[in-house]
């Protein structure tokens, strides 16, 4: 495979992550995992028994698209909701503890914050609970989102829409988006969630997996070509500049609308894989601040490529560093 780009270039480009700037738009969500053992089967019903040895607390959704952005240095910011309960109050406590401008989240009296809960016994998912509410947000809460960009968008070099279906991400919200930033030279990139792509018509960037992928085309990939047809497919029909689509164990395919179209392949870069959870939000957290820092699509590919490598090496909802990302190079 042709190199994409030369070591100092790519070291050019995370040198200047700390100088560029990304908003974060989408559904706060925490990851709650909880470690333990199982040793016998519960007598009151045929069930495991999780002995818990330690649990952590971690941002998840678009909170971890942010945090990546956070750990590799990068200035982000994040809008989005949140509950008015325990939870929601411990995200804004750790936001703020970070640094981070929480002038963008919402707070909805009577909203759940999103939780997931996952059960992990010697390695093993055992079980996942989940608090939500994924009916769409207040029209006031959108309203306070989009002056919130709109104070922002002057200093952006990128932002993401990252979309987890919990009721953040509508059209009136992408619709609100379009116009505020329009004309301004910000990249939009976009993590999707929804089967209807029209509602991220015109972005500049998408990042689906192949399975989001075929859903969103209305074709089944049954072959090792058949992404191929799907990615051209969609780039053509919705307007995007670009179009990242994730393949797991086949690496990430990159196609590009600049006249023709151009497909780029990025073989996986994991060496070992343990825990996938996230990693979407690393690839397209690196990707949008590789963007604002100055990469063009196959640079900013080929770097969130790596650093997904590293994050699926990983417990949990895991991120990268700098540091991790050029000694990945």
């Amino acid at each position: 495979m042709k190199r994409i780009m030369s070591n100092r270039r790519a070291f050019a480009i995370i040198e200047n992550f700390p100088r560029s700037r990304v908003l974060v738009v989408g559904d706060i969500m925490a990851d709650h995992f909880i470690w333990g053992k199982v040793s016998r089967i519960s007598p009151e019903a045929p069930v495991p028994v999780v002995e818990v040895k330690k649990d952590y607390f971690m941002l998840g959704g678009s909170a971890n698209v942010q945090n990546n952005i956070f750990a590799m240095g990068g200035r982000v910011h994040l809008a989005g909701v949140v509950g008015s309960d325990e939870t929601g109050r411990r995200l804004l406590t750790e936001f703020r503890s970070r640094g981070v401008d929480t002038e963008g989240i919402v707070v909805e009296t009577g909203r759940p914050t999103t939780l997931k809960t996952r059960i992990v016994a010697h390695g093993q998912q055992v079980v996942r609970f989940d608090r939500e509410e994924r009916k769409p947000v207040q029209a006031k809460s959108i309203r306070k989102i989009l002056s919130y960009i709109e104070s922002l968008r002057d200093d952006l070099g990128a932002l993401v829409i990252s979309d987890y279906s919990k009721g953040v991400v509508t059209r009136p919200l992408l619709e609100g988006i379009r116009k505020v930033i329009a004309g301004r030279p910000i990249f939009t990139c976009v993590d999707p969630k929804q089967r209807d792509f029209s509602v991220y018509q015109g972005f500049d960037i998408i990042t689906p997996n192949h399975y989001e992928a075929g859903h969103a085309a209305g074709e089944e990939m049954q072959n090792g070509q058949d992404h191929i047809r799907v990615g051209m497919k969609l780039l053509q029909q919705y307007d995007f500049r670009a179009l990242l689509m994730t393949r797991g164990e086949e690496g990430m395919s990159l196609f590009e609308k600049d006249g023709r179209i151009r497909h780029t392949v990025f073989p996986t870069q994991a060496r070992e894989v343990f825990d996938v959870t996230g990693a979407g939000d690393t690839v397209v957290g690196v990707l949008a601040l590789s963007l604002a820092a100055g990469a063009s699509f196959r640079e900013a590919a080929y770097l969130a490529n790596h650093a997904a490598g590293i994050v699926v090496g990983k417990a949990g909802t895991a991120t990268v560093t700098r540091e991790e990302l050029r000694g990945a190079l």
